[in-house]
């Protein structure tokens, strides 16, 4: 079933690539404390969600809108989007990564990274846009086991 979306999906980044260049993409139009969780092993649907927030309805849209160009501009188009209308909670469904942009209200009210606390956090470098091309394995990122203060 997971091949098969993929293949509907057409991506032409792998997961990693595609989840650093949502990250650079969420920092850009100033989205606020962007967290990626590994779910691999943890989850049957997806390896990685990313959750972020924006500080209004419009700017939760405005970020939605920002990702799917981005990322449409790397090769990849979404499987499902959620939530446009209300522009509260948008859920974007890039098969392996699944992209999760609330308002600041309803991010801490349903907590999802306290609801997947068990799946490792990634640390994303944020700055500059970065190239769609496919990232170099563990380049940009790390958990929560390898980061060093």
């Amino acid at each position: 079933m997971k091949e098969a979306a993929t293949a509907l999906a057409q991506n032409t980044l792998n997961a990693e690539a595609l989840l650093e260049l949502a990250v650079q993409t969420i920092d850009a139009v100033k989205g606020l404390d962007p967290v990626a969780l590994e779910v691999k092993g943890i989850c049957s649907f997806a390896d990685y969600f990313l959750i972020a927030s924006g500080t209004s309805r419009r700017h939760v849209l405005a970020l939605a809108e920002h990702l799917e160009e981005a990322l449409g501009q790397a090769g990849v188009k979404p499987l499902g989007v959620e939530g446009l209308q209300e522009g509260l909670w948008v859920l974007m469904d890039y098969n392996d990564v699944v992209i999760h942009i609330f308002s600041e209200s309803l991010r801490e009210f349903y907590n999802l990274e306290g609801l997947w606390a068990e799946a490792p956090r990634l640390y994303m470098e944020t700055g500059p846009a970065v190239s769609p091309a496919p990232a170099a394995a563990g380049s940009g990122k790390e958990t929560d086991e390898t980061r060093h203060e």
